[in-house]
């Protein structure tokens, strides 16, 4: 069904050549990926803690934006993936999340030292992460248009691999232009690029309007090369409106009737959580442990990125070769190995040797062990989202993509919460990262349920003639 569903997607836009289609695809990952990269982790979440000067009132602040914007997303995505597939029109759905996109990261540029209403400033980025988390949804449910089932994981790879590329090349940007240290200056030692006032901070709240216009540049391609298979244009918008939530319904009850499906949101669920804990406390963690200061976290932030768009690219091709399950499966053993690891590493010994006080030692274990992560991490969410696309029905692909986001957020307390828990109850970081350990675990556990192919017997035989284009 994915490949005869490739055959009319095809056909139905052969005016435009299948790889300017493909590269369309991979530019929203490119034109996205600095909103995670820049506002989320790297400049303007360290800004608003600077703003506040109260650690405790910026982290309890940034976790309600973030738990609120988690909820509505979790919510409203398996709706919106279910009102897409009845109506179609999915790249219409993509331009009004752009433009949520777009109008949330500008806003941020109201983050003026000189007095600001947080309120008004964090509804904005949260506004603009819900853009993007829905336009994600819509897009990576034109995945399976895009090849037959056989090439599906080195797109989706290549796809990752390009947008991790994008958000490194603008955090290099922005760091080198822009955002300004204490002293006034950016990494180059000079004020920040096109006049901005370094006394105002114009230079690091220049880092929403900067992610705004990438997204609106870099999204060009997309709408240009990226178009509606004519079999997605189904019913008027009031019928969808009217049919969308019984669809859903049905959907959510059939639900214990796929297993495969069910074992594999489940697995998803935790294994996500995992990475992403390991994403927001490893920097914390080091810092802890290891005593590295802002320098020493940046350079393992970019380690991470690296290896993550390398790994997510290698993946993909292993995905194509052998399918996602063992690509999921080798990086859920990476990372659960890599999160043991690390509790063995601090300023006193590394894997049970003791070593110097000024050795190096542990700061190249985890340097090593931020490799392993995005490595394993990036390679991991492209074949999962690869994935996704085997295990759902071809007729409700952005049904299913809404499914899978409400998955990644159900639990998305659980790694944060437990790890903190265990942390304050044991009194050690390295005793607070075991939770993690715990999730990665019992991901790999559910994929004994999960079939390669989902609920369908078999694919369809890839020897049938290609159309032109």
């Amino acid at each position: 069904m994915l490949y005869a569903r490739y055959l009319g997607a095809r056909s139905g836009m052969a005016n435009i050549s299948h790889r300017k289609r493909i590269w369309g695809w991979f530019f929203f990952d490119w034109a996205s990926q600095p909103y995670n990269t820049l506002l989320l982790t790297f400049v303007f979440a360290p800004y608003i803690k600077e703003l506040l000067d109260d650690g405790v009132a910026a982290q309890a602040a940034w976790g309600y934006m973030i738990g609120a914007s988690g909820l509505a997303i979790a919510l409203l995505a398996p709706f919106l993936g279910a009102l897409a597939d009845k109506g179609g029109h999915r790249i219409g759905w993509i331009w009004g999340f752009s433009a949520l996109y777009v109008i949330g990261a500008a806003g941020t540029w109201f983050a003026d030292p000189a007095g600001f209403n947080l309120t008004l400033v964090l509804g904005l980025f949260a506004l603009g992460l819900v853009g993007m988390e829905f336009a994600t949804i819509f897009t990576n449910s034109l995945l399976p248009d895009l090849g037959p089932p056989e090439e599906i994981g080195s797109i989706s790879g290549s796809g990752w691999a390009f947008g991790y590329v994008g958000g490194l090349v603008a955090l290099v940007i922005m760091l080198l232009l822009f955002a300004e240290s204490g002293a006034g200056t950016t990494l180059l030692g000079r004020p920040p690029a096109l006049g901005l006032d370094a006394a105002s901070r114009e230079g690091t709240r220049f880092v929403g309007p900067f992610t705004a216009l990438w997204y609106a540049v870099f999204m060009v391609p997309f709408f240009l090369w990226v178009k509606e298979s004519p079999g997605h244009a189904r019913e008027p918008l009031r019928d969808a409106l009217r049919d969308a939530w019984p669809e859903l319904r049905a959907t959510l009850r059939a639900l214990p009737r796929t297993p495969s499906l069910s074992a594999f949101l489940g697995a998803s669920m935790f294994y996500r959580d995992a990475l992403n804990g390991l994403y927001v406390f490893g920097g914390l963690y080091a810092a802890g442990v290891l005593g590295w200061s802002v320098v020493d976290t940046g350079i393992f932030g970019i380690i991470a990125v690296v290896t993550a768009a390398l790994f997510a690219w290698i993946g993909g091709k292993a995905d194509s070769r052998f399918g996602p399950m063992p690509v999921i499966a080798v990086c859920l053993v990476l990372l659960a190995a890599v999160g043991l690891a690390v509790i063995f590493i601090s300023r006193q010994s590394v894997f049970g040797i003791g070593v110097s006080a000024n050795s190096s030692l542990p700061d190249l274990a985890f340097y090593a062990a931020g490799a392993t992560i995005g490595g394993a991490g990036g390679a991991l969410q492209t074949a999962s989202r690869s994935m996704m696309c085997r295990q759902a029905d071809p007729e409700r692909m952005t049904q299913a993509f809404g499914l899978y986001a409400l998955a990644g957020k159900a639990s998305s307390f659980l790694a944060p919460l437990s790890i903190g828990l265990l942390t304050d109850i044991s009194g050690s970081q390295q005793t607070g990262i075991i939770p993690v350990i715990i999730l990665f675990l019992l991901g790999l556990v559910l994929l004994f349920w999960v079939k390669a192919d989902g609920e369908r017997a078999a694919c369809t035989p890839f020897d049938a003639p290609l159309p032109p284009g």
